[in-house]
C-alpha cells in the first residue's frame, strides 16, 4: 500500500501532466477548451479518476468525455512515460459540474445582494419621510 501523501503527489502530477498534454499534444477538436479540475488515485494505484470541465459548460459533457475515452490509451501511455510508476493506473474520466455550480451560486448571491441593497434603500427612504412628516 502507498501512503496518502504519495498518492496525493501522484494525483497532482497526473493532473499537471494531463493539463499540459491537453494544451500541447492533444489535437482532437472535442478536447479544446477543457480543464482538468481534479485527479484522485486509489491507494492501490489501480485507477485514476480524472475530473474535467469545459468553458462552455455541461452542453459539451458528452462530447468531451467521448473524446477523452477515445484518447485514453494515448494519454495513459504518455503519462506512464513521464511519471515513473511500476504499473500506471487506468484513467477514468468524469464530468465535473463544480465550476457551473459555483457560477450559479455567485449569480444567486449577486441577486440577493441587489435585492437587499434595494430593500435597504427603500427602508431608509421611508424612515426619512416618516421623520419629515413627524
Amino acid at each position: 500500500m502507498v501512503s496518502k501523501l504519495r498518492v496525493q503527489r501522484i494525483a497532482d502530477r497526473i493532473r499537471e501532466e494531463l493539463s499540459e498534454m491537453m494544451i500541447q499534444e492533444v489535437h482532437d477538436p472535442r478536447l479544446t477548451g477543457i480543464s482538468i479540475t481534479d485527479v484522485t488515485v486509489d491507494r492501490e494505484l489501480a485507477y485514476a479518476e480524472v475530473y474535467v470541465s469545459a468553458l462552455e459548460g455541461s452542453e459539451r459533457a458528452a462530447e468531451v468525455l467521448a473524446g477523452l475515452e477515445h484518447a485514453g490509451g494515448f494519454l495513459r501511455r504518455e503519462l506512464a512515460n513521464r511519471i515513473d510508476l511500476r504499473v500506471f493506473p487506468r484513467l477514468r474520466f468524469h464530468w465535473d459540474p463544480t465550476p457551473e455550480r459555483a457560477e450559479h451560486i455567485e449569480q444567486l448571491l449577486d441577486m440577493l445582494q441587489a435585492e437587499s441593497s434595494s430593500g435597504w434603500n427603500a427602508q431608509a427612504t421611508t424612515d426619512e419621510q416618516d421623520k419629515a412628516d413627524g
